[in-house]
């Protein structure tokens, strides 16, 4: 178990078009957007894409990357839905399934424990069956016969998520409120990439919070990536907040001004070109220096 530390390019020259990508995180909460704009600064195409979708998928979806999303919503939680992911979806752009949380979560659990499905209530008496007539229902062997849904692991080639804090060797630390579900995607691929907010030793991670909060440990993970505001512009509790004037500009914007004002380039570009738009906004004078 030596040092896993990568950098967001590496762990993109190690993806391949066609893979099935799983994104960590929830909506426009703790995303690994750092990773995923390095995505997008690649020629990674035609993904299958497994996540509670936010901003990563809207912008997957417009750049025209996605192949097939398998997701349980698209939204920015504050904007509810994802208009640049409701734009490619009403083209036609992608195939879609869509499916209720607990299907997912339990989707991801089945991969994790390498099971081909689980059995699982949600989605019973729904339209989830209908729309999605590819699904199976299963009945207990047991006394009970009871009916359950059937539903099929989400197995991934590769997973990004980003968390608070992670050391060298792969464990990974969530401080906010909600780990959402961030394990199991590590569990769920074949190789699981981390970023986090900040790199600490091993002996650190215990220090600053409860052993509990160790969500994602180590033999799950293939790289570490460290990257401050690597979830901008979604929240990150407590290291920063929902960056909501930001997000709603990117909501508002045209796909193609969006991108090349602030995905034509590295990530020192894209917080230099943030920077630069928050100065504008608030009235301050442009510093005249060009982005390193």
């Amino acid at each position: 178990m030596g040092d896993k530390t990568m950098t967001a390019e590496e762990v993109v020259s190690r993806l391949e078009s066609g893979m099935t990508l799983g994104i960590g995180g929830w909506g426009s909460r703790r995303k690994p957007m750092a990773l995923v704009r390095a995505v997008l600064r690649s020629e990674i195409t035609d993904l299958t894409v497994v996540s509670y979708g936010g901003p990563d998928v809207g912008m997957l979806a417009a750049a025209g990357r996605i192949r097939k999303l398998v997701a349980a919503f698209v939204t920015l939680d504050s904007i509810p839905l994802e208009p640049h992911y409701r734009a490619a979806r009403e083209r036609g752009a992608f195939e879609l399934t869509e499916i209720d949380e607990a299907m997912f979560m339990w989707g991801l659990r089945a991969a994790a424990n390498r099971l081909p499905f689980l059995p699982v209530r949600a989605g019973l008496g729904s339209d989830v069956m209908r729309v999605n007539p590819g699904l199976r229902t299963v009945t207990s062997p047991y006394d009970d016969q009871e009916t359950f849904v059937a539903m099929p692991a989400l197995r991934l080639d590769a997973a990004l998520v980003h968390v608070n804090r992670a050391d060298r060797r792969g464990n990974g630390q969530y401080l906010g409120p909600d780990p959402y579900f961030d394990d199991l995607f590590c569990e769920a691929a074949d190789t699981a990439y981390v970023s986090c907010e900040r790199l600490v030793d091993t002996a650190e991670l215990t220090k600053e919070a409860a052993p509990q909060t160790l969500l994602i440990k180590r033999h799950t993970v293939t790289g570490v990536v460290e990257a401050p505001n690597g979830a901008h512009f979604t929240s990150c509790a407590p290291d920063h907040d929902r960056d909501e004037a930001f997000q709603k500009h990117y909501a508002t914007t045209p796909w193609p001004e969006f991108a090349e004002r602030f995905l034509a380039g590295d990530e020192q570009r894209y917080r230099s070109a943030t920077d630069a738009w928050h100065r504008e906004r608030s009235g301050e004078e442009p510093s005249g220096k060009e982005p390193s």
